[in-house]
């Protein structure tokens, strides 16, 4: 497994779909959703690290711990980064993780994520 600490990866994705929310109609236009970002982040840490990972194995995310500071609405294209910051016992990642809307920071915060075995055993 080459699972190394600084592995980075920036991906785009454009706010549409399910990735959006009007807060119930209280919003007058959708935008980018709290849950919708979270789920962006999961998948550029996870899809950072896939192509290193054993044979027969995956990663299962269970902490988020992220700030969303600023909007982004409907059809804006944003860019999802994701940091590999520490491998502990070659099956606990921790990552940074920010979206950004051009230059502007729309979330950030940090990311765990466990290798497990893809057949359902650890």
């Amino acid at each position: 497994m080459a699972l190394i600490a600084g592995m980075e990866r920036t991906d785009e994705f454009r706010v549409e779909g399910d990735l959006l929310t009007d807060v119930d109609a209280t919003l007058p236009t959708p935008v980018l959703s709290t849950p919708g970002m979270i789920s962006m982040m999961e998948y550029a840490a996870a899809r950072l690290v896939r192509g290193e990972l054993p044979a027969g194995h995956a990663t299962v995310g269970f902490e988020v711990c992220v700030k969303h500071v600023g909007g982004a609405l409907e059809g804006v294209t944003c860019t999802v980064h994701a940091r590999l910051r520490e491998v502990i016992d070659e099956r606990k990642l921790r990552f940074d993780v920010e979206v950004r809307e051009g230059e502007r920071i729309v979330g950030v915060g940090t990311h765990e994520r466990r290798v497990v075995s893809a057949s359902g055993t650890t």
